[in-house]
């Protein structure tokens, strides 16, 4: 096989589709991209949002990496099997979460758990349910860097609502936090640029938090489109999640990371409608179908296919008249988002030497593993 088309899996006939498959070797490959594009290993905590499987984190802590940041108690859970030394749950929990925190923090000593907040209300819980269970937990405050989801406004607010917050008896904050996911210009010209506007005030805050007395926070910044960015700022973790499998949109939008495609969704044709249509075993139940039509997956092996149409359980698209292709076919498609794709798959089939050699488990795709 040559490097062109890696993909291809020889025993093809065993793999039922729609299927996810995971390539390990080269998941390992970007595991030491990552690495290798960074000063200090330390300054890493990647996202596991992505993949949401304890063998990919396995991966990432045989490779020397320590933190780790999660969006769900599941995933927070998942790093806590693997024995995860320090795991921020990139998240503010409220209610019945809180309760599921504070007993991740209890069944999982051996991991460092950690949280987001960005109010006094939240922080007032956080600190007295902690209190309850006999804990304190460590905390970051969320900062709102143009994502206009969650977090406060870097300034006088912010630094107000940090002092008030260390003043509580159950709750240590200890840094910043500050996702700008809103940035992913295809230019990286401009993408540093944005990038740098929107964190300067994130360094403003940490000064003043400082000339109060307090010691330097952490700052824990960026997803995948300004990692390049912020690796360049010694001060700062890291928090790519995507590198681990790449996919279509980032590899267009950032193609000045040399990361591999590792994730791939087989499809089938499994009817021929008309002359020049055909229709593939890859809905939307099969494929993130948050973007339009024609950005949903790509074909690696036929990229000429015009896309028609998308439903539950099937996909029409348009191969012209005198088109070779015929029932059974087989096609390797990438995602062009794999994050919220890999959740729909409960596992994923690990392709090695082009054979099919076993499964990982998206553990973490459930919204409760034990807790």
């Amino acid at each position: 096989m040559t490097q062109g088309n890696w993909y291809i899996i020889k025993d093809i006939e065993k793999l039922d589709t729609p299927g996810l498959v995971i390539y390990p070797q080269r998941v390992r490959e970007n595991i030491n991209i990552l690495k290798r594009m960074i000063d200090d290993v330390s300054r890493l905590r990647p996202h596991v949002k992505t993949h949401k499987s304890k063998e990919a984190a396995l991966l990432m802590l045989d490779a020397g990496i320590t933190k780790f940041k999660c969006a769900t108690i599941a995933e927070a859970e998942m790093l806590g099997m693997a024995n995860a030394p320090d795991v921020l749950l990139a998240y503010q929990p409220v209610g019945p979460k809180l309760e599921r925190f504070i007993e991740l923090n209890k069944i999982y000593p051996a991991t460092k758990f950690s949280c987001l907040v960005d109010n006094s209300i939240s922080a007032q819980s956080i600190s007295d349910t902690a209190l309850k269970n006999h804990l304190k937990i460590n905390v970051y405050l969320d900062l709102n860097v143009g994502m206009n989801r969650t977090g406060i406004t870097p300034g006088l607010e912010a630094l107000q609502l940090y002092i008030d917050c260390n003043a509580l008896p159950g709750i240590k904050l200890i840094g910043l936090h500050a996702y700008d996911g809103h940035i992913h210009d295809a230019d990286l010209a401009v993408r540093t640029k944005r990038c740098n506007e929107s964190f300067e005030p994130v360094k403003k805050l940490q000064q003043s938090i400082k000339e109060k007395g307090y010691p330097e926070p952490i700052i824990i910044a960026g997803g995948s489109p300004t990692f390049p960015i912020h690796l360049k700022r010694k001060v700062v973790e890291c928090s790519p999640g995507t590198f681990i499998y790449w996919d279509r949109g980032y590899s267009l939008t950032c193609a000045e990371q040399p990361f591999l495609t590792a994730a791939l969704v087989v499809s089938r044709v499994i009817s021929l409608p008309d002359e020049t249509k055909l229709c593939l075993d890859a809905g939307h139940k099969s494929i993130s179908a948050e973007n339009e039509l024609n950005k949903r997956i790509y074909f690696l092996n036929a990229p000429e296919l015009v896309f028609i149409g998308q439903s539950e359980e099937h996909l029409v698209v348009d191969a012209g008249k005198d088109h070779h292709y015929k029932v059974g076919d087989v096609f390797y498609g990438l995602p062009y988002h794999v994050c919220p794709t890999i959740a729909l798959y409960e596992r994923a089939i690990t392709i090695e030497d082009y054979k099919i050699s076993g499964e990982w488990r998206n553990i973490a795709r459930d919204r409760k593993i034990n807790i």
